[in-house]
């Protein structure tokens, strides 16, 4: 696991103390681990430790539904 996905991770579980972890293929969404009032913060989070430039406006919400899809949309290096 990359240092950023690691970060997003650690930040997730501080704002949910009841989970210990969180299995790679788990929907963040459906069970509401990253909700509308934490949206914004989180796409802003992803944002400073990917280096990326998130535009709302275009997000797919399968790139951020799950640490396995955070990873390969914005922590994984492109191979050329």
């Amino acid at each position: 696991m990359s240092e950023g996905l690691q970060q997003v991770k650690d930040w997730i579980l501080k704002r949910h103390e009841d989970r210990a972890d969180i299995a790679p293929d788990l929907d963040l969404i459906e069970n509401r681990l990253i909700d509308s009032l934490s949206f914004v913060e989180f796409v802003f989070l992803l944002e400073q430790l990917s280096g990326r430039s998130i535009e709302m406006e275009t997000l797919e919400v399968d790139a951020i539904r799950t640490l396995d899809a955070i990873a390969d949309n914005f922590f994984r290096a492109e191979v050329k």
